[in-house]
């Protein structure tokens, strides 16, 4: 296995024992990206009141691009599961960020660039992400 698929993997393990700790049941879903016709995303967790599915990707650039498609896939399991579809980020030093897919901004080719700036900028963490916090923001 090549270096950043176990960095993927390993990023992906991280995040679910994050989800199970915080009381969700968490699951990764190892054959998305892989050659299945069907659109499944990297991680998809639950704890009664709240169902997400989350495309997950790590960086130790300060830029990470999606394809079009990965998100497209995304939206598509999410409305078929009824879950609330988002984009885990994290880059190298810096903790989970997510953000859902229409805020991601897209390139001329219709694809998806994240940098490190834009998700400092409006990421949520992880506590807000999953509703235990809400950020207050100071300037407007």
């Amino acid at each position: 296995m090549r270096s950043y698929g176990r960095k993927g993997t390993t990023s992906e393990r991280e995040l679910v024992k994050m989800f199970w700790d915080a009381g969700f049941a968490a699951s990764r879903t190892p054959a998305s990206g892989s050659a299945t016709k069907n659109p499944l995303p990297d991680i998809i967790a639950g704890n009664g009141d709240i169902y997400l599915s989350v495309e997950a990707k790590s960086s130790s650039k300060d830029r990470i691009y999606i394809k079009k498609d990965e998100i497209k896939n995304l939206e598509e399991f999410s409305e078929r599961f009824g879950a609330l579809p988002y984009v885990g980020i994290r880059f190298n030093g810096e903790k989970w960020a997510f953000l859902p897919p229409h805020k991601i901004p897209k390139t001329k080719d219709g694809n998806y660039r994240i940098d490190l700036s834009f998700i400092r900028r409006e990421g949520m963490d992880f506590d807000e992400f999953i509703g235990k916090s809400k950020q207050v923001k100071i300037f407007k």
